[in-house]
C-alpha cells in the first residue's frame, strides 16, 4: 500500500529578522534616552567674545551656573573647599584651572570664585568663552 504522506524534512533558508529588529529598536531607545545624560552636565551660557583659543587638552574646569551654585566639574561644590578640592585634583601646581560662567551671574559672585581660587594659591586661571558668529551679532 503506498503511502499517502511522506515526511518532507525541508530545512529553514530564511532567518527571522523580528527579533533582531526588536532588540535594535530597544537599543535605540535606550541610547535616545541617555545621550543627554552623559553630555557635559552643567548647562551654561557663557560670554561671546571675539578672542577665543581653542583647547585640546583636558584641563580642571569650575562652573558657576545661573544658580550662583559652583561647581568643580560635574559635582557641586562648596566655595569655602573649592580651593582645597581644586588643589587635590590638580596634577601640577602651575596647571591652568578653566572657569565657566553664565552671562547671567552677577560679578560679585564671579570675583568671589576667582578670589577664592587665588587665596588658594592657584593663579593660572583662564576663562571660558564662546566665539562670536555672525548669528549672534545680529540678534
Amino acid at each position: 500500500m503506498p503511502s499517502l504522506s511522506k515526511p518532507t524534512q525541508t530545512s529553514l533558508s530564511e532567518i527571522n529578522m523580528v527579533p533582531f529588529i526588536d532588540i535594535v529598536l530597544v537599543l535605540l531607545i535606550i541610547f535616545m534616552i541617555t545621550a543627554p545624560i552623559l553630555q557635559s552636565g552643567i548647562e551654561l551660557d557663557v560670554p561671546k567674545t571675539h578672542a577665543v583659543k581653542e583647547i585640546t587638552e583636558q584641563r580642571l574646569v569650575v562652573s558657576i551656573d545661573k544658580t550662583q551654585r559652583v561647581y568643580l566639574g560635574n559635582e557641586p561644590v562648596n566655595i569655602h573647599q573649592l580651593g582645597a578640592k581644586v588643589h587635590a585634583q590638580l596634577k601640577k601646581p602651575q596647571d591652568a584651572v578653566f572657569l565657566r560662567c553664565d552671562e547671567k551671574v552677577p560679578f560679585g559672585i564671579f570675583a568671589s570664585v576667582v578670589d577664592a581660587l587665588r587665596q588658594s594659591g592657584i593663579s593660572n586661571i583662564s576663562i571660558v568663552t564662546e566665539p562670536i558668529t555672525d548669528r549672534a551679532r545680529t540678534q
